[in-house]
């Protein structure tokens, strides 16, 4: 949520931005001194303290401890990544280095472990993908095999040229003209619809067409019901999210304490909470920033989090983003985050082409 700074005149915005920027590559408490220094305003030291004393009121700074500098709150960064920071375009240079790293990629999975990675290495935070859902993706080739008497294989081939393997099973035996029937209807019916819609297409000509359907027809919508049933195989939301650099994290100062580390190697480690964060991201445009509290998840408070949904023809089909202390360096990660997204939309819409 953004803050009104109407209410911060401009010397106090210049002081705050210029506090929060020092804080951020040194990680100390910068005192009014250094500040007025670093500032490069013509005011007495008097005023920068009085100033630094109405933004301590106002919940922008704090002094920890007993120390006699001062460090940004969460609503300090906040106002900052809304109306302070000075977002760096990236080079050519680095863009290219990006866009190199993406063409080695052929797969879905192959490019988002290459969206990971780029976004880990460029900012030495955990860099953080969802994974495409089969769900999103439309269906390119449907084909069933006899397995038994009471077991079918179903082949499924994504616009994604990966291909889902699903074991069906069935009430009564299946021939293999029946199979090959029903994957010849599926598929001039159904190719192009991701799985929603084919289990919607599905149901409405059963509810419309049930007198005229056929037996095979019938068999074949029977068996397009189980084989587009969501996660048939059990697996989790929680194998769709890939982190990568974790312990970039170590090397921060601020996670020095071990406990609370431990506690965001957990939530890395089980995916719940960062899944749960990233799926409010996936509908938003563009790049997002939740600061501490601001992601509703009580073990990321001393972190932020930046994001940005990645998507084919305006469909959103996963979120990246990068983890990191709330002391990170904003005006590059975001071009970072922003770039990799438009880069993996991208190469993933050139894969399907």
């Amino acid at each position: 949520m953004a803050i009104d700074n109407n209410k911060l005149n401009e010397r106090a915005q210049q002081l705050l931005k210029v506090l929060i920027e020092g804080y951020i590559v040194d990680g100390t408490p910068v005192g009014s001194t250094t500040l007025l220094k670093r500032s490069g305003l013509k005011v007495s030291p008097a005023t920068v303290r009085n100033v630094m004393a109405m933004l301590e009121d106002k919940g922008y700074i704090h002094a920890p401890h007993t120390s006699a500098g001062r460090v940004p709150t969460a609503r300090g960064y906040r106002l900052f990544v809304d109306s302070l920071v000075n977002v760096q375009d990236l080079n050519q240079e680095d863009i290219g280095a990006l866009q190199t790293q993406f063409g080695g990629a052929t797969t879905h999975s192959e490019l988002i472990q290459t969206a990971s990675s780029l976004l880990s290495n460029f900012t030495q935070l955990a860099g953080v993908v969802t994974m495409p859902s089969v769900e999103s993706l439309a269906i390119k080739h449907i084909e069933f095999l006899h397995l038994s008497s009471d077991q079918v294989l179903v082949v499924l081939v994504m616009s994604d040229n990966e291909i889902q393997n699903r074991i069906l099973q069935t009430d009564r035996e299946y021939s293999s003209s029946e199979l090959q029937q029903a994957s010849n209807y599926l598929n001039e019916n159904l190719t192009g619809m991701d799985l929603h819609q084919a289990r919607t297409h599905m149901l409405e000509a059963m509810r419309k067409d049930r007198e005229t359907l056929n037996q095979m027809m019938l068999s074949a919508i029977e068996l397009g019901e189980q084989a587009f049933k969501e996660n048939p195989g059990g697996e989790t939301s929680e194998d769709n999210c890939l982190i990568v650099g974790r312990t970039n994290l170590m090397e921060y100062a601020d996670f020095s304490d071990m406990d609370r580390l431990k506690q965001i190697f957990n939530a890395f480690n089980e995916k719940r909470d960062v899944l749960r964060l990233l799926d409010n991201c996936i509908q938003a445009k563009g790049v997002q920033i939740f600061i501490g509290r601001e992601s509703g998840r009580a073990v990321f408070e001393d972190c932020s989090l930046v994001t940005a949904p990645y998507s084919i023809d305006d469909k959103h089909l996963g979120v990246l983003g990068v983890i990191g202390p709330k002391r990170m360096q904003y005006e590059r990660v975001i071009p970072v985050v922003d770039i990799t997204s438009r880069l993996l939309s991208a190469a993933l819409r050139s894969r399907v082409d």
